[in-house]
């Protein structure tokens, strides 16, 4: 990364700076999504949201530092993430089916 270039090391370093302080800003607002919703689905979608923007920040971070590790790092971080979203959206069908058989129940033991 701009190697034996000293303006070109800097430029990039700025420009990872300005990418990691809007990834946080998207952040965050990913985080307002999760928590006002309205929908189940909406805060799934922005979980996932969340999800991908850590790795990616992560992945640039690796990069800045030139730390190898941290690659290492994100991977597993997407692993979990995705198994996280994929456990969510379970509970979420499992909730949803349960009150439709409900709500099922009631409309024909009328």
């Amino acid at each position: 990364m701009g190697r034996g270039i000293p303006e070109l090391a800097r430029a990039y370093h700025i420009f990872f700076t300005v990418v990691l302080i809007f990834l946080a800003v998207m952040l965050v607002l990913c985080l307002i999504r999760a928590i006002i919703g309205p929908r189940v689905a909406d805060r799934i979608v922005s979980v996932n949201m969340m999800g991908t923007m850590v790795m990616v920040m992560i992945g640039i971070l690796a990069l800045m530092l030139e730390e190898g590790y941290l690659v290492d790092i994100c991977l597993i971080y997407a692993m979990i993430s995705f198994l996280a979203v994929v456990v969510l959206t379970k509970v979420y069908m499992g909730v949803y089916l349960q009150k439709k058989e409900e709500e099922g129940k009631k409309d024909g033991g009328a």
